[in-house]
């Protein structure tokens, strides 16, 4: 293939918007011409399309890449009500924007939870799958096995439960956004290199960016603490019992698309143990350890992703 790492970078274009055929308006920015192949980055929490500037600035210069902000995030649609949050609904976004920008197939790169969403897009929807990238973001059936079985991974999901109780997004956004702060500072508790001021004051704009329309007066981090609130996949709070897999079938967790990950050693939330196995569920895969990098390897190595992104892509 290609290597165009020496061309400019391209130019990032914002405050787009998709209006889906479920009604939901999701806004995106992008980098490169329409028409060529779509590469589609879908970021995490408590991020936003932002996230992957690095990535669009690269990989426009070859593909039509696009960032959305995920619904309940920046300044995509808000709903309050949590089930809006299920997995499914946020898939059913993704298929419906590939759609309505004129696709029928996408490049798909996904961290945290935009990874735990693209999991499962590329079970369901193998189709529209040419590659999956997914970084620090664990398999579904692992991460669940894990959540059943591993009292290390139950103790390290534990803010899982959290942000699942009433309040959550109130107590995040307390102090001008002191614990999002906090989760984005390196593993010493001391802000993290590429966490400047500039980019706080990105992702301090995004955490305060009201609900319009019907969602007005959803609180800005509702939808983001709501992911949690959704999902069946958490720790067992005190007093529970650990969640019973024994009806899920492993069969029906098979990724049958090519599929690289990229995984930040270090990331203190999800343990590097979650990539054990995970062979038997993606028959196609290219596994790369960063041993020095965090859960936000993508900010703190941003380079070194984009090669290791590139080297995957389909010739």
């Amino acid at each position: 293939m290609e290597n165009n790492m020496a061309a400019p970078a391209a130019v990032i274009r914002h405050l787009q918007y998709a209006t889906l055929p479920n009604g939901t308006r999701l806004h995106y920015a992008s980098a490169g011409e329409r028409g060529k192949p779509l590469m589609l980055f879908v970021h995490g929490f408590p991020e936003f399309w932002f996230e992957w500037e690095a990535q669009l600035a690269e990989f426009g210069r070859t593909h039509f890449a696009v960032a959305p902000d995920l619904r309940g995030y920046n300044l995509s649609s808000k709903p309050a009500e949590v089930e809006a949050y299920r997995p499914r609904h946020i898939v059913e976004d993704l298929v419906q924007l590939v759609s309505a920008l004129g696709y029928d197939q996408a490049v798909v790169v996904a961290h945290d939870w935009g990874g735990a969403i693209c999991w499962n897009l590329a079970i369901q929807f193998p189709q529209l799958v040419r590659q999956l990238v997914i970084v620090n973001s664990p398999h579904p059936y692992l991460f669940a096995r894990a959540l059943a079985t591993d009292p290390e991974q139950q103790a390290a999901s534990a803010y899982m439960n959290w942000l699942r109780k009433p309040g959550s997004e109130k107590a995040l956004a307390a102090n001008d956004f002191a614990l999002l702060d906090r989760m984005l500072a390196d593993a010493d508790g001391k802000p993290a290199a590429w966490y400047t001021p500039e980019t706080r004051a990105r992702y301090h704009a995004a955490w305060s960016q009201p609900g319009e329309g019907q969602d007005a007066g959803v609180h800005p981090l509702t939808g983001g603490v709501n992911f949690y609130r959704a999902s069946p996949m958490h720790p067992p709070g005190e007093g529970e019992p650990p969640p019973d897999i024994s009806r899920l079938d492993p069969a029906a967790f098979v990724v049958k698309v090519p599929t690289l990950v990229i995984w930040g050693e270090r990331d203190r939330a999800l343990p590097k143990s979650l990539v054990d196995g995970l062979g038997d569920f993606v028959p196609d895969l290219r596994l790369e350890r960063i041993p020095e990098g965090t859960h936000w390897v993508i900010h703190e190595q941003p380079e070194r992703v984009n090669l290791l992104i590139r080297s995957a892509l389909p010739g």
